[in-house]
């Protein structure tokens, strides 16, 4: 049996769409942003490139079979896709998860996370831009949502805890009530013939007097799992916002001096080695409490000088974040031992672990090595 159940955000974001198009430019994808990047100071590595499955087209079968087929070698369990419901039957992206969900392959587990988020042009140096605005127009657009999203509950593949669909929210602060919202779709649930929801909460604010964990609006989940990077960056990180080194790094003096400097700015910098030591230190050793790992971070094809780099990520340092999170976890039953990464491909983020020109495989090596554990065989 594996030491934990290795769940993988999954982002679908690489196929062109009639918004991308509109907004960024004929053809847009994630790879527009991955493949344009430049380094932008002494041994910064870029541009990553895709090594094994290349730049891919999600609306590729076959290139899905190769994911499937990666994750399931390397120990991963389940792709956890991410999808965009914005209210009203509003929805973006849906395509690849859709015919996963409809063909029936790749035969490999799955499970939903509502990436609940107004999209606005802060990737871009324009947050005030507001691209799709997320809503909550009420009841009848719960229930179609629920309805939405019913089949792929029932589908064989779908990913479980104790009979129980998984179902992720990523911004459960932002709901107008999580106690309401929670109640009306197990409602609908039960009414399905489903034997219950495993509502996850992505717990997303930090900020001075908020409890990560137990947050009230936490409360009507069964899990809550934090949000990786913030759980570094808007704590730990961030305390050093004053240091003399850290102001020569990013050659940026705040938001009064933004005129001057930013043609010069450089991106916020953190040894990858610190997140790791800090990382899932607060956490309470409770079942309801799930880590979340992440194999680096790089945003920096997205966000530019604005972006953050942790330096010196490596797939030997991601084993001992991901050895951390399985640690808190392989006591507990079997089901509710999981581990969710952040992310299998959200590649403008440097935060993946498919096969890349640098690292190769050895991000999945070190999957494997973690969830086999010692004495199994690789």
């Amino acid at each position: 049996m594996p030491e934990a159940r290795v769940v993988a955000f999954y982002l679908p974001q690489f196929h062109p769409i009639p918004e991308n198009d509109e907004w960024w430019g004929a053809g847009f994808t994630e790879w527009t942003n991955v493949a344009k990047a430049k380094p932008l100071f002494a041994g910064h590595h870029q541009p990553r490139l895709p090594a094994d499955l290349g730049f891919y087209d999600l609306r590729v079968p076959e290139t899905r079979e190769a994911q499937a087929r990666l994750a399931a070698d390397c120990g991963v369990e389940a792709f956890c896709y991410w999808h965009y419901w914005f209210g009203n039957g509003r929805r973006i992206l849906e395509r690849p998860f859709e015919e996963v969900r409809d063909c029936g392959k790749p035969d490999f587990p799955f499970c939903l996370a509502w990436a609940n988020q107004t999209w606005s042009g802060i990737w871009h140096g324009n947050p005030q831009s507001v691209l799709i605005k997320q809503e909550y127009p009420g009841a009848e657009d719960e229930a179609a949502h629920f309805a939405w999203a019913l089949p792929a509950f029932q589908d064989p593949r779908y990913m479980r805890v104790d009979g129980k669909p998984i179902f992720v929210i990523f911004a459960p602060h932002d709901l107008p009530s999580t106690t309401d919202y929670i109640r009306h779709w197990r409602q609908l649930a039960e009414a399905a013939g489903l034997p219950g929801l495993y509502f996850v909460a992505v717990s997303n604010k930090y900020a001075p007097g908020i409890d990560i964990y137990r947050n009230p609006i936490l409360e009507p989940f069964d899990a809550v799992t934090p949000l990786v990077p913030q759980d570094f960056l808007d704590t730990a990180g961030w305390e050093s916002r004053h240091d003399v080194g850290r102001i020569l790094r990013e050659r940026y003096l705040g938001p009064r001096f933004d005129r001057w400097t930013k043609a010069i700015r450089r991106p916020a910098r953190f040894p990858f080695e610190k997140v790791v030591s800090l990382a899932l230190e607060t956490m309470p050793d409770e079942a309801r409490f799930l880590p979340c790992v992440l194999p680096g971070w790089d945003n920096t094809p997205r966000s530019g000088p604005r972006g953050v780099v942790y330096e010196g990520s490596t797939p030997e340092a991601f084993e001992r974040y991901l050895a951390k999170a399985v640690a808190k976890v392989k006591a507990r039953p079997p089901q509710q031992r999981i581990v969710f990464l952040k992310a299998w491909n959200e590649w403008a983020e440097g935060n993946y672990v498919e096969p890349d020109a640098e690292h190769g495989h050895g991000y999945l090596d070190a999957i494997r090595r973690v969830v086999d554990g010692p004495g199994r065989p690789g």
